[in-house]
């Protein structure tokens, strides 16, 4: 379990990470990138940013690389700005929750039909309610 010390820490990071990334980065590299979340550890002395970004892998696998390069300057930014005996050090993760949750939703609209959805099958909430016997958790008599 994360104390609210290292809980408090890792959103201070996530704050200063994604507005210098936004704001103090001139990388051309680096473009079209959202920081998600960030993970510290309990010594606080590591911290693993997930980032996602827009594009093909090519230009993932850039941008992850500029992130990489710039851990330096990112991680001045987070020293300046946290107040701890060890600035952590940080690394960039490639986060593809995003792109795995677009590739499900396009399964599923290939194996689900289009008319599914807008049809009138809906169940009624009344029909999935237990019967009364369930709701109150006796049984009716048994035949003997």
């Amino acid at each position: 379990m994360s104390s609210r010390r290292v809980l408090k820490a890792a959103e201070a990071i996530r704050e200063v990470v994604s507005m210098a990334i936004l704001t103090d980065m001139n990388d051309p590299r680096v473009q079209d990138v959202t920081v998600l979340s960030v993970e510290v550890s309990g010594d606080m002395r590591q911290a693993k940013v997930h980032v996602s970004v827009m594009g093909d892998e090519q230009k993932q696998n850039l941008c992850l690389h500029g992130l990489k390069s710039a851990a330096g300057f990112l991680q001045r930014k987070v020293g300046n700005r946290i107040d701890t005996r060890y600035t952590p050090r940080i690394e960039f993760v490639l986060d593809l929750g995003v792109k795995q949750s677009i590739q499900v939703e396009r399964i599923l609209r290939e194996v689900l039909p289009p008319d599914s959805s807008d049809s009138g099958d809906q169940v009624d909430p009344n029909e999935l309610a237990e019967s009364p016997s369930q709701a109150t958790g006796t049984d009716p008599p048994a035949a003997e």
